[in-house]
């Protein structure tokens, strides 16, 4: 069985307090397949989720109690990450562009039309893919790193910032056959293929760059 067979299918989290969107949401995304849970709430919906699963956001900006705006910045003040799309009706677009500043990726207009929403929530799910394959790299990247000694570190630096092994040797104070030792055992403990590997690497290890599976 492969990876993508063990993990969880992707969850389309609906937060309108109005029961017939709900309803209306709940059957126009299981309509093409995807699994989809309705919460009347933003504190219902806290109450059922929990961090670290996979999939996307469809926020109402009002609603009782606790409104979508409040709940987008909940979550980013928790750190959770998820791609948020906004619902709104027209006379909310203001407040949706400012949700759109703090992290939203997009916000649909009611009435809305279905392919918008679905292309909305495809794309948001795949923001999400990318943004958990990420994640798991530079995890495996850091445990990686934890193995290089402090040398390694400086000669990793250095290489991956350009400098040749006759520039690191004088610039630490060894022979240039003493960092070539140091540079096999980077490639080595970091698993890199190639200098340019390394490079991307450590590019996706500092978040620099943003890397495609």
């Amino acid at each position: 069985m492969n990876e993508s067979q063990n993990q969880p299918q992707p969850t389309v989290f609906v937060v309108d307090d109005d029961e017939a969107m709900r309803s209306s949401l709940q059957w126009l995304i299981e309509s093409v397949g995807l699994s989809v849970e309705c919460y009347d709430s933003a504190e219902a919906f806290l109450d059922a989720y929990y961090p670290g699963r996979s999939g996307c956001l469809l926020l109402d900006v009002r609603m009782p109690g606790m409104g979508g705006l409040e709940l987008q910045e909940y979550l980013r003040r928790h750190e959770i990450s998820i791609p948020v799309i906004i619902i709104t009706g027209h006379g909310d677009v203001p407040m949706s562009v400012r949700a759109m500043k703090e992290g939203a990726i997009d916000f649909i207009e009611k009435p809305f039309n279905d392919e918008l929403l679905l292309d909305a929530i495809r794309n948001a799910l795949s923001v999400d893919e990318q943004q958990r394959w990420e994640q798991s790299q530079r995890a495996e990247l850091a445990s990686r790193l934890s193995l290089l000694t402090p040398r390694e570190h400086e000669v990793m630096d250095m290489v991956t910032a350009g400098k040749s092994n006759k520039e690191i040797a004088n610039a630490l104070g060894v022979s240039a056959k003493t960092v070539e030792a140091h540079r096999a055992k980077v490639m080595d403990k970091m698993q890199a293929g190639s200098l340019a590997e390394l490079v991307r690497m450590s590019m996706l290890a500092s978040g620099s760059v943003t890397t495609h599976p």
